[in-house]
């Protein structure tokens, strides 16, 4: 079967997140990844000391073969060089600089392979006055305004629960690689690419940013937890019920027609304070304590249908165990089991791309350290096992 990227070969350098959910990407795309570790393997492989730490490591690396190379040994890099002669993009995400100082940067491995992609990411950019800062989703957060804006008012900040600035800059570095590869197409031109992991979260601030517009950046405006981030929707939160909390959003006036109806409020829709927009936001406080006052004395389920019916927009808060097995994902296939031969029967999730007429890649489970050495070490580069030590260790 041809899949979309079939025939495309991916040398995969990244680490933790950000990288390897793009090459991940590109494996489900059909591309053959190549992974590589250094010894001992990169570090989210290491958190398997800890509980469940490893499961993400199964989660953003099944569909690629493994193997280790020690890039500081002359083996290693020669290795690598091997490797790129024939690959069309390689991966990175390391501080800027690092691959440089290693004898192996852009310039290099271009030079070797002219129609070479080569793809980079970092917190902050490689030609910036922040270059050199620590690049973590919870740094990221910190100065891309996330955490500042995340949170109840009166409470101090908190990050957002996902690594949402790593798979943020993970699916923009996917779709540079595409944008890249599809201008080599066309040109021949290959490019040396870049994602900074800050400016891939800027765009998620919309609503927040046009709510600081708006005051004309005069002040520091307060957190508005789980109200609108602009503040310009009422309703709009998250409310109790007798078993959890339900989000409950009227974007129209229709939704918020119907919500009165439901709730057996529709003095409430002609209400004069109740009856714009612009009336409703004024009164955000009144609207919130009323809706919750409804939302208290019933069963989130019991809730959920009956906005469902309505027409209102409205989910229930779900737990992780709840997504983990959400029957919509499953039933698309979007989320699926599979037996892994180290962690046992876990859940992964496919591409979200979806392709009229083109399966999707089966799934296969994350390799072992170095695997796959033997294949492509020995069987495609010719390597004997002299050498092949060197390169390894």
């Amino acid at each position: 079967m041809a899949f979309p990227l079939t025939g495309i070969k991916i040398v995969d350098l990244s680490q933790i997140y950000n990288g390897p959910y793009a090459t991940y990407l590109l494996a489900l795309g059909g591309a053959d990844v190549i992974k590589i570790e250094p010894p001992g393997g990169e570090s989210l492989r290491r958190r398997a000391a800890v509980g469940g730490a490893a499961l993400p490591f199964a989660m953003l690396n099944g569909c690629k073969r493994s193997i280790v190379l020690n890039l500081k040994a002359p083996e290693g890099k020669k290795a690598l060089m091997a490797l790129v002669e024939d690959a069309d993009v390689v991966v990175e995400n390391f501080a800027p600089g690092v691959m440089d100082r290693l004898g192996v940067g852009s310039d290099i491995l271009m030079a070797r392979n002219p129609r070479l992609i080569y793809a980079s990411s970092s917190g902050f950019g490689r030609d910036g006055p922040y270059s050199s800062y620590p690049a973590m989703d919870l740094t990221v957060q910190a100065m891309g305004g996330v955490i500042h804006t995340t949170g109840q008012p009166d409470q101090p900040p908190v990050k957002a629960g996902p690594a949402m600035a790593d798979f943020f800059a993970g699916i923009h570095l996917y779709g540079a690689i595409m944008t890249a590869l599809f201008e080599r197409e066309r040109t021949g031109v290959a490019r040396r690419l870049e994602v900074a992991m800050q400016d891939a979260v800027y765009a998620s601030l919309s609503s927040n940013l046009g709510l600081q517009w708006g005051s004309n950046g005069k002040e520091s405006l307060p957190r508005t937890g789980n109200r609108h981030g602009g503040m310009a929707e009422s309703p709009y939160n998250v409310y109790p019920t007798l078993d959890g909390y339900i989000a409950i959003i009227c974007v129209g006036e229709a939704h918020w027609r119907s919500l009165a109806r439901v709730m057996d409020a529709e003095a409430m829709a002609d209400d004069p304070r109740f009856t714009t927009l612009t009336a409703r936001v004024a009164h955000m406080d009144l609207i919130d304590a009323t809706v919750s006052d409804w939302t208290r004395q019933h069963a989130t389920s019991d809730l959920f249908v009956k906005l469902m019916e309505a027409h209102v927009p409205s989910a229930p808060v779900r737990t992780l165990e709840e997504v983990i097995n959400d029957p919509n994902m499953h039933a698309r296939g979007a989320l699926t089991h599979i037996d892994h031969p180290e962690y046992g029967r876990i859940v992964v999730q496919q591409s979200p791309f979806c392709f009229d007429g083109v399966p999707r890649v089966p799934l296969t489970p994350s390799r072992p350290l170095a695997a796959d050495r033997a294949e492509i070490l020995a069987g495609q580069l010719g390597l004997d096992d002299e050498t092949i030590t060197r390169a390894t260790t």
